[in-house]
């Protein structure tokens, strides 16, 4: 709660699955603005990408699926992996530093917030898990998914913690994922999910019915632009909100496990803002 009794957009408690989803989903209504900014023209660089690699293998809209699967194609789609992971680290940072003061309650601009983000710790440590995600993609699914649900969080546990350096939030992400049974890292899984299934709904699911309906002339030709543009902005809104789940699950798996939310009670009745609190000690 805030000081003036208004709930904070991050409950300062524990949550069920659900809440945490919720609270994600405010966040990101919150930072809108600038965490759609940035992540529009990355999806859409996205798409360029997979529209030129597509076009030489010669794939076909809405399922891109090859008649017979081969190591370029392969290749690609551990690419596609690759930019995803990026740019969710890219906006996980932005999100990490704007959750302190949502679950404080206090109310910050978006230009204070992107002087928190520390580009040139979260820049790299978003190029590294990129390039981790498209190895871990390239040798199976089962090895994407154990980075996925370690090291994920890592962008947002740097600002939000304010790590000195990236190494120590890659570690913090796995300790805090697999904590709790592996709460935070299940969530994360779960929270990919239900955005893929959304994602594939309005990539896909709507140009492959009305192809089927036979509703739209000219409709192959018409999809090779409509189904990549349909793919950018339903990546747009996922990787937002992957993001603000990400510093969301920072926020909440540090409560239920390291009684955040009792050392900003202690910092508040000493005066202080909490603030600090958020630092975890000898960082």
């Amino acid at each position: 709660m805030r000081a003036n009794g208004e709930t904070a957009i991050v409950p300062m408690r524990a949550m069920t699955g659900g809440e945490t989803l919720d609270a994600a989903v405010a966040l990101l209504r919150q930072r809108a603005l600038p965490l759609l900014a940035v992540a529009a023209p990355l999806a859409i660089l996205e798409q360029a990408v997979l529209f030129v690699w597509r076009a030489m293998l010669d794939l076909d809209p809405p399922i891109y699926w090859p008649d017979d699967p081969s190591l370029p194609w392969w290749m690609m789609i551990s690419a596609g992996f690759a930019m995803e992971a990026f740019v969710i680290a890219l906006l996980g940072a932005y999100a990490g530093a704007a959750a302190g003061p949502a679950l404080l309650g206090q109310t910050v601009s978006h230009r204070e917030i992107w002087r928190r983000y520390r580009p040139l710790a979260a820049i790299p440590l978003a190029l590294v898990l990129g390039g981790v995600a498209y190895a871990a993609a390239f040798g199976g699914f089962l090895g994407l998914i154990l980075i996925w649900v370690l090291f994920g969080l890592a962008p947002a546990v740097l600002t939000f913690e304010r790590a000195r350096n990236p190494m120590i939030a890659v570690g913090r992400s796995a300790a805090l994922s697999t904590r709790a049974g592996m709460r935070a890292g299940g969530l994360r899984l779960l929270g990919y999910g239900v955005w893929l299934a959304i994602r594939f709904a309005l990539g896909v699911g709507w140009t492959a019915a009305a192809e089927m309906l036979g509703t739209i002339p000219g409709s192959q030709t018409w999809m090779v632009w409509a189904v990549p543009a349909a793919w950018a902005f339903a990546n747009t809104l996922a990787y937002a909100a992957l993001a603000c789940l990400d510093a969301v699950l920072v926020a909440e798996t540090r409560i239920r496990t390291e009684g955040l939310d009792i050392a900003v009670g202690r910092a508040r009745s000493r005066g202080e803002d909490g603030t600090a609190a958020l630092v975890v000690a000898k960082r």
